[in-house]
């Protein structure tokens, strides 16, 4: 079959792209998903990422695995990525947070055209679906809905006024006129209509009300194994389902929508990337590109947790279990209580310097202990907060584990090579253990895990080389920009060859300063736009 347009990936910014491409009856799209249809009860329940994200099994989920890393004590990281319809929007926290004006305004700098915080602000605000309603940094009929949690815990409010007490002020809207300062998240959830409560997906928002219209085909189960080229023209992609190659042909474009580990994958396979690597796995160059599967950027983060004896927390215990049944109960009535929650209600984005023109940290508060990604898991209640780095200076890679195609890229985001990076996670973590100490948090406090409070500088640095990891926000290994080493252009074409693009979080040039998920949006409704005026 032949399609105006193939994608290869359906996660957020794959469904969002499909959706908006086949708004026009005048084309056809094809999506290719190796997973499933992203609706299953596991996704559309916020809750259920404690199911999902751990990846035993790997339900929805990739469960990939870094290479050992010299920073972490030579342990290998964990990285779930969503593997469904919606990707990793259908295993995330749900946070909605679009990072940092200055974070675009640097990627126009760098030489980016189009892309700076003006010039992205319409297709968030296009996107979005706010709780609150539009107004000139908010949209409010757009199909991904953003709301308020539906039932935050008492403790969530707590955490916020140990950041006042530690002089943090308070945050309402992390994508408001200012992004410094501590609140509540808001998140994707639907907020109204028989779905509230249930998680927002980006294919629940853009790719399933879609899939109806003629003009759109969406193939699940399919695993994309090439790029299929006519000279330098990319012509079709290749893709295993049901044990048998199938190919699919695109009269226009080929794009790719696999994230920060799948399209430069999926370059290299089909041989396009250093030629020096190509040749070392028996991949014959099409064509020579030294930047693709280079630049990986990543949030390391460090958890501190405590025990707790508030069972009006997520915890494992008798009493917790005849809540869950009642909790569950609930959401499946009106999408209220527990069920509903993203974990992470509230945050912080902090500076660890007054001086700093804006943030440099992140803080995510949980209502549960959290350990190794919730795969270590403790008896009784407890309470979690993260810090991460917002722009690390460590640059990693996505290469070639093998020439199989269906086996996983070699993944090294060469955590804490920069002892920047590590310095200043250090710092985070000192500034986040005296927001814990709080008199608001006093009585939810019993026992901290792993960490007395008394551990001098080299003791708490080893501790964050031993536990530190992914807070999942992998981008940069197929930049935009206009120098040797950018993979694709402002218009996220792939460089060198025709009728290929990428659209996904692997075109950031530099990490943003915040969650993921949004911008990786925004950067699709920025591509199907660019797409529509390239058709004339």
């Amino acid at each position: 079959m032949a399609y105006d347009y193939v994608i290869a990936g359906g996660g957020s910014a794959g469904a969002t792209l499909a959706a908006r491409l086949s708004e026009d009856p005048a084309i056809s799209v094809c999506l290719v998903e190796a997973g499933g249809d992203g609706r299953d009860l596991f996704i559309r329940a916020p809750a259920g990422v404690v199911a999902l994200l751990p990846g035993r099994p790997k339900l929805n989920n990739w469960a990939f695995e870094t290479v050992p890393q010299a920073g972490l004590a030579g342990r290998r990281g964990y990285q779930p990525r969503g593997k469904a319809l919606g990707g990793s929007s259908a295993i995330n926290a749900m946070l909605y947070v679009r990072g940092h004006p200055g974070d675009y305004d640097d990627w126009a700098e760098a030489g980016c055209a189009g892309w700076s915080w003006d010039e992205v602000l319409p297709y968030f605000r296009r996107a979005e679906g706010n709780q609150r309603g539009g107004d000139a940094l908010h949209g409010g009929d757009g199909p991904l809905k953003v709301g308020e949690q539906r039932e935050p815990r008492a403790i969530s409010h707590a955490f916020v006024e140990a950041c006042a007490q530690t002089q943090i002020r308070r945050n309402d809207d992390f994508n408001g006129p200012e992004q410094e300062g501590a609140g509540l998240y808001q998140v994707t959830q639907f907020w109204d209509g028989p779905r509230t409560g249930e998680r927002c997906s980006a294919a629940a928002a853009y790719l399933h009300p879609a899939m109806e219209r003629a003009n759109l085909t969406v193939i699940t189960k399919a695993h994309a194994t090439g790029i299929v080229f006519d000279g330098k023209r990319a012509t079709g992609l290749r893709y295993r389902r049901k044990g048998r190659d199938e190919l699919v042909e695109a009269r226009r474009e080929v794009v790719l929508c696999g994230g920060a580990f799948g399209s430069p994958h999926l370059l290299l396979l089909s041989g396009i990337g250093p030629r020096d690597e190509l040749s070392r796995h028996g991949v014959a160059t099409l064509h020579e590109l030294p930047g693709v599967g280079k630049n990986l950027q990543d949030h390391l983060d460090f958890i501190q947790s405590w025990k707790s004896d508030d069972t009006d927390l997520f915890g494992i215990g008798l009493r917790g279990t005849a809540q869950l049944v009642r909790h569950i109960l609930r959401w499946r009535r009106d999408g209220s209580g527990m069920i509903a929650t993203p974990f992470a209600e509230a945050g912080a984005f902090i500076k660890s310097d007054p001086a700093l023109a804006r943030p440099d940290l992140q803080l995510h508060f949980v209502i549960s202990v959290v350990d190794d990604h919730a795969r270590k898991l403790h008896l009784g209640y407890g309470f979690s907060c993260h810090v991460c780095v917002l722009r690390p200076h460590s640059r990693g890679t996505v290469s070639l584990a093998s020439a199989d195609p269906l086996a996983p890229p070699a993944i090294d985001p060469a955590y804490l090579a920069d002892d920047r990076d590590a310095a200043l996670l250090l710092k985070g973590a000192k500034m986040m253990r005296a927001i814990l100490d709080a008199p608001a948090l006093a009585r939810y406090r019993r026992k901290q895990l792993y960490l007395t409070g008394g551990e001098t500088d080299a003791e708490l640095m080893q501790h964050i080389r031993a536990r530190a990891d992914t807070i999942y926000h992998p981008v940069g290994t197929c930049r935009m920009g206009a120098d040797a080493m950018a993979v694709v252009d402002p218009q996220l074409r792939v460089h060198g060859v025709d009728g290929l693009r990428v659209v996904d979080a692997s075109v950031m040039p530099t990490l943003i300063g915040g969650n993921t998920n949004a911008p990786t949006i925004m950067i699709a409704e920025r591509a199907a736009e660019m797409m529509q005026a390239a058709r004339g």
